[in-house]
């Protein structure tokens, strides 16, 4: 960004310094408060992950957005209205939305087949059939483009939970390939998800890369991945810890649980530890300062595109002056996908730009730089008085 110009009360325009088609695309990651408000009510700083207490902005709405919050009762309950001001025409009937936290499965199924609740999500894939041939309510089910994938510390000379001293295994691609040959994705698939995952060789869903097509899962070699361990350094394997959220993604803890069970019968004892998502991301993002060795996150590109992927999951975290490789909790680090990432960037030939977001997957790829598992499927439960369309990236969108 070259400069920012305000042409009127209602009007900016943005001077860049060089060519970026997704620039649109990026803009909707961009949640615009008011400053002022923000100054007043000493909220212009985000809140850590860590932190024990809630933000002013946390718990008060700014914006000029469709709903206003009504009242907010943190874990408990938040009541939305219509926005009279809102800047557009609603296109739905609601006159009221009230969001309802609940953390049992079982209470919340309960919820919707009672008609105390109209939606919930996830619903529980064990409860789907239920929840199917009820009288009042359905599950909608579509695929999400959320990508689930395992990551490995490769920045420290050490890994801070294992039992090797001295130097870390994952630094050696030998190892990081014998962890993605070690794991079965068909039966995480059929056992563990019954069905509802879609596989990925990629970080990113198939619905977001037109060549994805092109590329292939390595196929599951446990015996290959002992050898590779073998080659290592690692013939009687080694110990680590995985950290895992349990209450995160769908299925996430006994996604870990089958993953320990993997790479058992390669030699590598995994201790899992399995969290609440506010501890999970306490301890394994940036503010934690990257606690972990090994671990399972799930993402979304806000841009819907390549690049978010490559910039912000594998760009290098090297440079503190920089946003790149923010949510890179692993460290991996190839300087020639960097460069490739910039060209994307600013890359304005669609067919030129695919082949060097190829480029860089390819890379990735002959790294064993991720584990990408699958994208996992949604599944909302939907009372039949209400007419939602359930989009792949998850938001909700009411339309009568």
């Amino acid at each position: 960004m070259r400069k920012v110009v305000k042409v009127d009360d209602y009007t900016v325009d943005f001077l860049l310094t060089s060519p970026n088609p997704i620039l649109h695309y990026q803009w909707d990651t961009w949640w615009i408060m008011d400053k002022k408000w923000c100054q007043d009510n000493n909220s212009v700083a985000p809140t850590p992950a860590a932190a024990t207490s809630p933000s002013f902005a946390s718990l008060n709405a700014n914006g000029t957005g469709a709903f206003t919050v009504e009242s907010h009762q943190p874990g408990v309950k938040t009541v939305f209205k219509p926005n009279p001001n809102w800047w557009q025409k609603p296109e739905h009937n609601l006159k009221e939305i009230v969001f309802t936290p609940i953390g049992s499965d079982a209470t919340r199924v309960a919820a919707l087949l009672s008609g105390e609740v109209d939606i919930i999500e996830p619903v529980p894939i064990q409860d789907i059939s239920r929840v199917d041939s009820s009288p009042n309510a359905q599950v909608l089910k579509g695929p999400e483009l959320r990508t689930i994938f395992l990551g490995m510390d490769q920045v420290r000379d050490e890994l801070l939970y294992s039992n090797v001293k001295g130097k870390n295994p994952f630094k050696d691609v030998r190892v990081r390939e014998a962890f993605f040959k070690a794991v079965d994705i068909e039966l995480i698939k059929t056992r563990v998800m019954r069905g509802l995952s879609t596989p990925s060789a990629l970080m990113i869903a198939p619905q977001l890369f037109p060549l994805s097509k092109d590329f292939t899962r390595p196929k599951f070699d446990p015996e290959g991945a002992k050898k590779l361990l073998t080659e290592a350094g690692y013939p009687d394997g080694f110990e680590v810890t995985m950290d895992c959220p349990n209450d995160r993604y769908v299925n996430d803890s006994a996604i870990c649980q089958a993953v320990v069970g993997m790479l058992a019968r390669i030699g590598v004892k995994v201790n899992l530890l399995a969290q609440p998502k506010a501890q999970y991301f306490a301890k394994v993002l940036k503010p934690g300062g990257y606690q972990t060795s090994f671990y399972l996150l799930g993402w979304t590109p806000g841009t819907s595109d390549s690049h978010n992927v490559l910039y912000d999951i594998m760009g290098c975290r090297d440079d503190p002056k920089s946003s790149r490789g923010e949510a890179n909790l692993g460290g991996y680090c190839n300087k020639k996908m960097d460069e490739i990432t910039d060209k994307v960037l600013v890359e304005l030939d669609t067919t030129k730009r695919d082949l060097l977001i190829k480029e860089a997957f390819e890379i990735a790829a002959k790294d064993y730089a991720y584990i990408p598992l699958h994208q996992q499927a949604l599944a909302w439960g939907v009372s039949k008085k209400l007419k939602v369309v359930q989009r792949a990236d998850n938001a909700f969108c009411p339309t009568g």
